[in-house]
């Protein structure tokens, strides 16, 4: 069985450098061979859950401002799946979440700076989903459990975002982690592996520093839907920080 992954997509940039963290990246594509990619993004908003809907070749959006030319560059010319994405469709309606398709939108680089680092041969199937980052907790769990076993179907459930992420106080040249970065990471790991879901749906008022790591849940939320969708404890397969607050903890289910 494949597990459900919350993968932290960070900077850009990490399609293109070497880190520790892009070849952890590297080696953990290589332990899956899925037959279809699902993956929930931070940088596609919708009011309704919106399921990409194609079998053509994605365009790669460069949803981004002011990086090399070099990451401009980077194509990743992963195919849709209209069969899994109309399997999703179903499965979500059927426990009641409104949804709806997408033909035209491309990957964005939620999507696609981790799979070019995971699958670079962009030969796997792909369906992108959005997220309603106003939607509570609860509610995004839900979503997960719609989809739950997805993973025993030889699909891999992705929700990328990030857990600390707020991009008004990174610290430029910073190597070492903030203290409270580390805090609220130290403290959402506990609730995670101890299976505490109460808690952790009132994140923002019990967490330590919950309003400087999540000051907007468009990048936190893609943690419950995996964590929804996945069929055992929460297990830390990374964790590293960049620019001082900016973390990279990835979380299996």
């Amino acid at each position: 069985m494949i597990p459900a992954l919350f993968l932290a997509h960070g900077s850009p940039m990490l399609a293109i450098e070497q880190t520790p963290y892009t070849d952890f990246l590297a080696k953990l594509g290589e332990q899956y061979e899925p037959r279809a990619i699902v993956i929930f993004t931070a940088h596609w908003e919708s009011e309704t859950l919106t399921i990409s809907s194609t079998d053509d070749v994605y365009d790669t959006i460069y949803d981004f401002g002011g990086f090399p030319d070099e990451l401009y560059q980077v194509k990743y010319p992963a195919k849709g799946s209209k069969a899994i994405a109309e399997m999703l469709e179903q499965k979500l309606m059927a426990n009641g979440i409104e949804v709806r398709t997408d033909s035209a939108r491309g990957l964005d680089h939620g999507s696609w700076t981790l799979l070019h680092r995971m699958f670079p041969k962009a030969d796997i199937p792909v369906v992108q989903v959005s997220v309603n980052p106003f939607l509570a907790p609860e509610l995004q769990y839900r979503i997960g459990e719609a989809i739950r076993g997805l993973g025993r179907e030889g699909i891999l459930v992705i929700g990328s975002g990030v857990t600390v992420h707020n991009l008004r106080m990174l610290n430029w040249g910073q190597k070492t982690p903030e203290p409270w970065a580390v805090a609220f990471d130290d403290w959402l790991l506990e609730k995670l592996q101890s299976g505490d879901l109460n808690a952790l749906f009132q994140y923002a008022e019990q967490a330590p520093y919950a309003r400087q790591a999540v000051p907007r849940a468009e990048h936190f939320v893609p943690l419950f839907i995996a964590m929804g969708s996945g069929e055992g404890q929460a297990q830390v397969i990374h964790r590293s920080y960049d620019l001082g607050t900016l973390s990279y903890m990835c979380l299996q289910f």
